[in-house]
């Protein structure tokens, strides 16, 4: 695997080169200190665009009324985008629980001392409400038991889990 390789940021770009690159808030490659998650409300962001321009569609449709370039296909779209933009704005939950929380619930939940853990934001139901999901080991080496917690992101409640023992061989003759 080959590592990334940092260019500098004033290197002349050829007309049919492209370079994209995460935005710094989502970056981890320089980060110092704790990584904050970003939040899930910037979803309503483009809900806001999405619905500005199908009250601007509505609005050209209205003012051009008799144009050739209007037809229902126009109003169609609007309604799209606007329905869109309904979807975007009731699916920003602002996060309410970051890693560190979930990890807590998920101790709690699966009674048993924990050694490692990793969260994962995921998302659950047609509303997209974010769900960390946690998985953790016990605290033995090597872990005799594990667990899977899914925790809700906005309140913290505890919305599944799942603990049985260890089924993983981590005998050194394997």
């Amino acid at each position: 695997m080959t590592e990334p390789v940092d260019l500098p940021a004033d290197l002349p770009v050829e007309a049919d080169e492209v370079r994209d690159s995460l935005p710094d808030d989502l970056d981890a490659r320089g980060m110092v200190g704790p990584y904050v998650f970003p939040d899930n409300d910037r979803r309503r962001i483009p809900g806001v665009i999405y619905l500005a321009l199908a009250l601007a569609t509505v609005v050209a449709v209205l003012v051009a009324d008799g144009s050739p370039l209007i037809d229902g296909g126009l109003v169609a779209g609007a309604v799209a985008l606007a329905l869109l933009g309904a979807y975007h704005l009731q699916a920003g939950w602002s996060l309410g629980v970051d890693e560190a929380d979930a990890l807590v619930a998920a101790v709690r939940e699966v009674g048993f001392p924990v050694g490692h853990a990793s969260a994962q934001m995921a998302w659950r139901g047609l509303r997209s409400r974010p769900t960390w999901r946690v998985l953790v080991y016990s605290n033995e080496s090597p872990p005799e038991r594990r667990g899977l917690v899914f925790v809700d992101g906005v309140d913290g409640s505890v919305v599944a889990s799942h603990t049985e023992a260890n089924p993983e061989d981590w005998s050194p003759e394997n």
